[in-house]
């Protein structure tokens, strides 16, 4: 498709990022929706609800490995099939895509025998108690045999993006976020299945986006496309992209890890409520997260395009766009949840003592969230410029190097031992964005200049 290369290497980048982004967006908040409304429906079951929702949270970090697993593939991948097609080399884009399609079947099957082995240990370590372990093994014995339809919905979505098809990539979310807005309360509420509804719910739901995902992938309009002859996992295509991927699978299954301690900690310094409390908290950053990523996700093309067409100036006006877009949604998000924290804690639930509780956690803990605009757009344009080095680095220093320390730490530092650990959260993110951002001044400029001598952009 002619008019889709045109676009990416041609068009004015703002006029160009919003429409490209808008789909995004649009897609990651039905998307949020979809990952929110089983918890806003079993938030409120009648009688132990609250049970119920704290149960789900510690099924949380077997969810994040599964969705991490995906983007290893999918998030190194698209970028690589967009900088190919920049250098009008079609055939290796669609290898990319075949192996990387590949890939993701055999890293399901891996992990729907694994959760279907270990999920019942898995789930007292992360943080499961006598109160809420049934409401998450239910959960999770269903949610298992899903893995196969999760990875591939979100991972080749992705290369729906890639081609600057935003708009099919927000259609192909939309079928499943529907189907699961309509499901969950039939399963939950009308059929009497609780929690166990609302996971069969998703898994048919993903199943639907997964069938319209690799119809379109391998139809006529897609610009590369799914083949059998490019089935074949070439070591010479995929580990590219498993490198670069990396960062992205290092952020998210670095959460689930995040999420264990979390739990952990919280369940030791104020038990259930507290566990309750943080998956209220990771619901409300998904209102911050997942939108930034659609921005960012709609500049992705853009920049990886642009960077494999060798044209600097376009790679520059894009980020400087991407950042802006990105800085205005994260403080303005901000200063909602911080001047009104407890409407969003009542969507999830309306216990007395659990809005309370979590009125005053989600002040610390979000208090860094005007920041996250700067991490995602550096983050995402690393990635988008194959700078695989640099984004693993990104990653390995917020979470690891500060964040996990810091929730250990700071609970024997402060007085109100349970706020201690969600402070951990906000004192991170300052120092993280502080490091990346330095980081960027310095990669950016050298990739810029890359693109600027005569010789071939290196992708592998």
């Amino acid at each position: 498709m002619t008019n889709s290369k045109e676009m990416l290497g041609k068009e004015p980048v703002g006029k160009l990022l919003f429409k490209l982004a808008l789909p995004t967006v649009v897609a990651q908040l039905i998307n949020m929706l979809y990952n929110i409304v089983d918890r806003i429906y079993i938030g409120h079951m009648p009688g132990d609800g609250d049970l119920a929702i704290t149960g789900i949270g510690v099924c949380m970090p077997i969810i994040l490995i599964v969705s991490a697993f995906a983007a290893l593939v999918s998030s190194g991948g698209a970028p690589r099939a967009s900088i190919f097609m920049g250098k009008k080399d079609n055939d290796s884009a669609e290898k990319t895509l075949g192996g990387c399609f590949t890939t993701q079947i055999i890293i399901s099957i891996i992990l729907t025998v694994v959760l279907c082995i270990w999920s019942g240990d898995l789930l007292w370590v992360f943080g499961a108690s006598e109160n809420t372990i049934g409401y998450a093994t239910d959960y999770m014995s269903i949610y298992a045999f899903g893995t196969i339809f999760v990875q591939l919905t979100l991972g080749m979505n992705a290369f729906i993006t890639a081609q600057g098809f935003t708009k099919v990539s927000m259609l192909s979310v939309i079928i499943g976020a529907v189907a699961n807005i309509i499901l969950d309360p039939i399963f939950i509420y009308g059929l009497g299945m609780g929690v166990s509804g609302a996971a069969l719910a998703t898994i048919i739901s993903q199943c639907a986006s997964c069938v319209w995902i690799v119809l379109f992938l391998s139809g006529k309009k897609a610009q590369i496309r799914l083949k059998r002859k490019n089935l074949f996992v070439s070591p010479k295509f995929v580990l590219p992209c498993l490198a670069l991927g990396l960062a992205t699978f290092i952020m998210q299954a670095s959460e689930s890890v995040i999420s264990v301690c979390f739990n952990s900690s919280l369940q030791n310094y104020g038990g259930d409520i507290a566990v309750g409390a943080m998956t209220i908290l990771t619901s409300v950053m998904q209102f911050a997260m997942l939108p930034l990523q659609g921005i960012a996700q709609g500049a992705q093309p853009i920049l990886s395009y642009n960077y494999g067409a060798r044209s600097p100036e376009r790679v520059k006006k894009t980020f400087k766009l991407l950042l802006t877009s990105c800085l205005v949604y994260s403080v303005t998000l901000w200063a909602l949840v911080m001047l009104f924290p407890r409407a969003f804690a009542s969507v999830f639930n309306n216990k007395v003592e659990l809005l309370d509780f979590t009125e005053k956690a989600m002040r610390i803990y979000l208090g860094g969230m005007f920041l996250f605009g700067i991490q995602i757009a550096c983050q995402m344009t690393f990635v988008s410029l194959g700078n695989a080095p640099s984004s693993v680095i990104v990653a390995v220093v917020r979470k690891f190097v500060l964040l996990l320390p810091l929730i250990y730490i700071l609970p024997n530092i402060v007085e109100n031992k349970t706020m201690g650990v969600y402070m951990a959260e906000p004192i991170a993110d300052v120092i993280a964005v502080t490091f990346t951002t330095i980081l960027f001044i310095f990669q950016f400029r050298k990739a810029l200049k890359k693109i600027e001598q005569p010789q071939e952009v290196a992708v592998e």
